[in-house]
């Protein structure tokens, strides 16, 4: 099973669009505190109905997240020259997305479970893309080169 992991999410929506992300895909995805309140509207709606239908787990700690995820860590950032679609993609791989208005911090991408650090690749002078759409972007190149296991 692929895994998606939010640290530090700041907005609602975003956290529920991955929710039904995690859901249509059999991803788990891990949320890593501090969060917003996880009864927040804009989360509700974005998720919409498929709250009970994802593998979702809030981990206290980054340490504690580590310990649920087996497999490799790939993070993603503006900061390398890889590309998401260069990865040979395994089926308990974890992508690894950072808060909403700074990205992961240099100690995160610098703990020693990252296996790599890779990119999508935008317009010359842009700053990022939508945390949900680039975990959508993402897990579904993933899941797309390991046949959609688990898919219709």
């Amino acid at each position: 099973m692929l895994h998606l992991i939010f640290f530090e999410p700041r907005i609602p929506g975003n956290t529920g669009a991955a929710i039904r992300l995690s859901a249509n895909t059999g991803a788990m995805l891990h949320l890593v505190d501090p969060l917003f309140d996880m009864e927040d509207a804009k989360l509700r709606r974005a998720g919409l109905d498929y709250h009970d239908l994802a593998r979702t787990r809030v981990h206290a700690t980054w340490e504690r997240c580590l310990e649920a995820v087996p497999g490799r860590i790939l993070a993603f950032t503006a900061h390398t020259p890889t590309l998401y679609t260069q990865v040979d993609w395994r089926t308990d791989d974890a992508l690894l997305f950072g808060p909403e208005p700074t990205g992961l911090p240099e100690g995160i991408l610098a703990d020693a479970r990252i296996s790599a650090r890779v990119r999508i690749p935008m317009v010359e002078g842009n700053r990022s893309l939508n945390l949900a759409n680039s975990a959508a972007i993402g897990l579904y190149e993933a899941w797309r080169t390991l046949g959609f296991p688990g898919g219709r």
